[in-house]
């Protein structure tokens, strides 16, 4: 993992703006009596108006960005997402499909591009997205990649109502803002951020009611406290997001991909500084309070608390495995079908992309699916290889 001294320097245009943001969370704490939550200091450097990662105008995708996600990597993955797609549009007799934070667009023209080609199109493809350079850019990549499909498509600034059909997000959990927490003797602390020596850092306060409570519980379903100095994190707004979620999805299913663990994983002892990661150029380091405004933060999802929040909001669970299984599930050896026709370079590069996408030490385990479903009792094709729900 990269440290400050690895990272490229910030272009002036990025310093101007990070200092900006970061005058605007030393206001918030110093109007807060000094200190601020992370989870709302990881808020402001990601989502503040104007000046937040994604609220911004800066490039966060792709070769020249400061990351790559699975559908920028290779269309297979987006072709497979869409198979899934298709199975439940076909069982439900129709629907809409709903992308929670569309990144590029790109995700969105292949699914829809191989909807078409199965001739299973969405009566809808709704996104909806927070970033409004964003959202430019996916009109912008929809338009020249699928024109014809256009029409179709709807943005978004709400959770639409009584949606049929299917809801698909990959790499958006992560992005939820989160309480940190370190554990002093016996005691819960939060750990937040304040302003001191001229810049942002970390501080320790005791933990309120909520994020005790949330912790007290982990430790309960463990078996066990956690020792002396561990710190890590705890999503507090995910069970009132899911309810959201299951508000919106009146029939169908709801599928989220991204990197994360069981909760018993995601809180072993050994894992005891936390699992923030941050991306910067295609660095990725554990450092939230630098380079503010101009770098991705992101925490592990905590899949067993993604479970447990859609069964109290009325959902089932309908499966849960790795990336690499459910891209199996969704048949992506069909797509590959004809690759030994293709010219020598374009099946290395088709190779390539299927080893990153499914091998351990690339993305196939470290990113995980799980289904969500509301009022619709059928199996999803994509756990079918291999369903490791026990495992939450």
């Amino acid at each position: 993992m990269s440290t400050a001294a690895d990272l490229p320097p910030l272009t002036p245009e990025e310093v101007a703006h990070s200092d900006k943001l970061v005058q605007r969370i030393r206001n918030a704490i110093e109007t807060h009596g000094g200190w601020i939550s992370f989870e709302r200091f990881m808020e402001m450097a990601l989502y503040e108006p104007g000046l937040g990662y994604y609220s911004a105008g800066s490039i966060k995708l792709g070769s020249s960005g400061d990351f790559v996600t699975a559908p920028e990597i290779s269309s297979l993955f987006s072709r497979c997402l869409a198979s899934q797609c298709a199975e439940v549009l076909q069982t439900l007799g129709g629907g809409d499909v709903l992308e929670l934070g569309a990144g590029s667009g790109v995700m969105a023209a292949d699914i829809l591009a191989e909807l078409a080609s199965q001739q299973c199109l969405p009566e809808r493809y709704l996104i909806l997205e927070v970033s409004a350079d964003l959202r430019q850019r996916q009109q912008q990549t929809l338009a020249a990649r699928v024109p014809d499909l256009l029409p179709r498509v709807q943005w978004l600034d709400r959770w639409p109502t009584a949606l049929r059909g299917v809801i698909i997000a990959n790499e958006v959990l992560d992005a939820l803002p989160v309480q940190r927490f370190r554990i002093r003797g016996t005691q819960v602390n939060a750990v937040g951020v304040t302003w001191q020596l001229g810049q942002l850092d970390w501080s320790e306060v005791h933990a309120d009611p909520a994020l005790e409570l949330a912790v007290r519980a982990i430790e309960r379903a463990n078996g066990e406290p956690f020792p002396d100095g561990y710190l890590s994190e705890v999503n507090l707004r995910l069970v009132p997001w899911i309810a959201g979620l299951a508000n919106t999805l009146a029939e169908g299913a709801a599928l989220f991909i991204d990197y994360g663990l069981p909760q018993r994983e995601y809180y072993r002892a050994e894992r005891s500084e936390g699992t923030l990661l941050c991306h910067y150029r295609h660095r990725f380091h554990d450092l939230p309070l630098i380079h503010v405004g101009v770098q991705d933060i992101g925490a592990w999802v905590d899949f067993t608390a993604v479970a447990s929040a859609a069964s109290d909001a009325g959902m089932r669970v309908a499966g849960f495995t790795t990336q690499a299984h459910f891209l199996i599930g969704c048949g992506i050896e069909t797509f590959m079908a004809n690759i030994a026709e293709q010219p020598v370079t374009e099946r290395v590069q088709l190779a390539r992309q299927v080893m990153v996408l499914t091998l351990p030490g690339e993305m196939g385990e470290r990113f995980k699916v799980i289904g969500l479903t509301s009022n619709y009792d059928h199996p999803l094709r994509g756990f079918g290889s291999r369903d490791l729900t026990g495992s939450l």
